[in-house]
């Protein structure tokens, strides 16, 4: 069974950093993708940062820079590294996973979630 939880996420002022965690269980595809998205209210859920197994790596326009994902020691793990935050960066931020070739941008091409964790950043 595929299964996906996150941690970390919380609330910190504009500038701080926060990093988010996410262990994946129960896959079995030797190409994996790992991604970070993130939903504010009313909008619609969006990439933040994706990594495959081949460590390609890819991000969104908006957190170039400030943000950097990684693997853990096997490419069951990521991290999100999310420094010089900002008010902008406030939403529900959700692991996503799926064994692909590459790693797509659109959140509706994958198929396993965690459960969110909330990150809200205040000015």
């Amino acid at each position: 069974q595929v299964q996906l939880v996150e941690s970390g996420g919380g609330s910190v002022q504009a500038g701080g950093s926060l990093r988010l965690s996410c262990a994946a269980s129960g896959f079995t595809a030797s190409r994996l993708c790992m991604g970070w998205f993130r939903q504010a209210p009313g909008k619609e859920r969006e990439a933040v940062a994706l990594i495959h197994s081949t460590d390609e790596t890819t991000y969104a326009d908006s957190v170039k820079g400030r943000f950097t994902i990684s693997k853990g020691s096997n490419k069951y793990t990521s991290y999100l590294q999310m420094n010089s935050l900002k008010p902008e960066d406030t939403g529900i931020y959700f692991c996503a996973a799926q064994g692909r070739m590459y790693c797509p941008f659109a959140a509706t091409t994958y198929n396993y979630w965690g459960q969110g964790t909330q990150v809200t950043v205040s000015s």
